[in-house]
């Protein structure tokens, strides 16, 4: 499954934009895929060459597939926004970044669309295929995954505080401490809120979590470490428990949707 996802993120890949000096070795549903790329996904991925050709074969499957899927300019925006919110930057300093490691804006636009693109596919043409599980279901995933449900016995973090919500966002942009309080905490994770232990195990070490409303001040943490190890009960992994069994329902879903694609599919081997 992780090796299908890889693949069907390749506009992000180097080999995405693999010449074509090696020649064509078939062509699926008109989309070509060249030797040069086959080779490509052999050594970045560490597959045989029959596998290369099979995630190349689901790429240009999915490319076809979402051919007809759309993506508006504003939701673009909306995206960009919030992956800019997330990493605690403006907009126009992400564009700065971006320029700095040599990333065009435009590039890094088409890249986010493709993104959404493809999390659209997903949503109208895998996801609805999937059934919820049930209770008893969820409990044999969780007894049969348990070594994946095992978090930290406590986190050691430097809270910041402020009673000014743009205070916080200027310090988490800056890291000047103007109108910021901070102190160094060490909390158990029996005694964090479950929302945001989640943000916390998310975030790691020596990053901040986003900022959020404690009612008379808003909070991010620096997180420092993560320390020792527990298992989850099933009733607090119970969330985590759903998102992994869905992961992998999505990976046997997504294999059946190529695998029926394919039986229609235009697919000629030129070499």
């Amino acid at each position: 499954m992780k090796k299908l996802l890889i693949i069907l993120s390749i506009a992000m890949l180097t080999f995405a934009e693999a010449k074509m000096v090696n020649g064509i070795a078939m062509i699926v549903n008109g989309e070509a895929v060249t030797i040069s790329e086959i080779k490509a996904v052999q050594r970045q991925m560490g597959v045989s060459k029959q596998q290369a050709v099979d995630l190349l074969v689901q790429d240009r499957l999915q490319k076809s597939a979402m051919k007809k899927i759309s993506i508006p300019e504003n939701e673009i925006d909306t995206k960009i926004a919030q992956i800019a919110a997330q990493n605690n930057l403006t907009v126009p300093k992400m564009q700065k970044l971006l320029k700095q490691q040599g990333t065009s804006w435009s590039k890094y636009r088409k890249s986010i669309k493709e993104s959404l693109k493809k999390q659209k596919f997903y949503r109208e043409k895998v996801a609805a295929t999937i059934p919820k599980p049930s209770e008893d279901e969820l409990k044999i995933f969780y007894e049969n995954h348990k070594k994946e449900f095992v978090i930290p016995r406590s986190i050691s973090m430097i809270e910041y505080s402020s009673s000014s919500e743009a205070a916080m966002k200027k310090f988490l942009q800056t890291k000047k401490k103007k109108g910021v309080k901070s102190k160094s905490v060490k909390k158990s994770t029996n005694n964090i809120n479950k929302a945001l232990l989640g943000t916390i195990l998310q975030t790691q070490n020596g990053s901040y979590t986003r900022p959020f409303n404690a009612g008379d001040r808003y909070i991010s943490y620096k997180i420092l470490s993560k320390n020792g190890q527990k298992n989850m009960s099933f009733e607090d992994a119970k969330g985590a428990v759903a998102a992994k069994w869905r992961q992998q329902q999505q990976g046997k879903a997504l294999k059946d949707y190529f695998e029926k694609m394919k039986t229609n599919a235009d697919i000629r081997v030129i070499r």
